[in-house]
């Protein structure tokens, strides 16, 4: 994404649109994982935290399909949408929005609050800016032994 200045000196934005294939057939896959888990998974770690880690992962390989963007962007974005997502579960926002009796919109909302899943949303992003982090040290050390 990159930003110019229109003529009212307002930054625009340039979203660039592509269909990624292997993007989108990872996402299936980590689609067919999350609905696995949230079906037949009945546990205290895998369905609350991997559930959650991996939603972080889902979201990003969705995006990652259709937008042409840096990828520690994107990650920022999706983990801050997943964050607002929860604060929207302490304000309760299903119920502001009157869709309490909505099923949909209380698994996709969500109605608990709980602060790991904060903490289960970071770590799903950190898990995806792993590769990033590892090729800059390689860069980096790779310079290490020359003189």
């Amino acid at each position: 994404m990159q930003r110019a200045c229109g003529e009212d000196g307002v930054a625009e934005m340039d979203v660039k649109l592509r269909f990624d294939v292997p993007c989108f057939f990872m996402f299936a896959g980590v689609f067919l994982v999350e609905l696995f888990i949230a079906l037949f998974v009945r546990d205290t770690f895998i369905r609350p935290f991997v559930g959650d880690v991996l939603v972080v992962v889902l979201l990003y390989l969705f995006f990652r399909a259709f937008l042409v963007c840096g990828k520690a962007k994107l990650v920022a974005g999706v983990l801050l949408f997943a964050w607002a997502v929860e604060v929207g579960q302490y304000m309760n926002l299903v119920a502001v929005l009157g869709l309490q009796d909505c099923k949909v919109a209380r698994v996709v909302i969500g109605s608990t609050f709980d602060v790991m899943d904060l903490f289960a949303y970071t770590v799903g992003a950190g898990v995806l800016m792993i590769p990033e982090v590892v090729g800059v040290v390689r860069h980096t050390g790779s310079n290490l032994n020359r003189p």
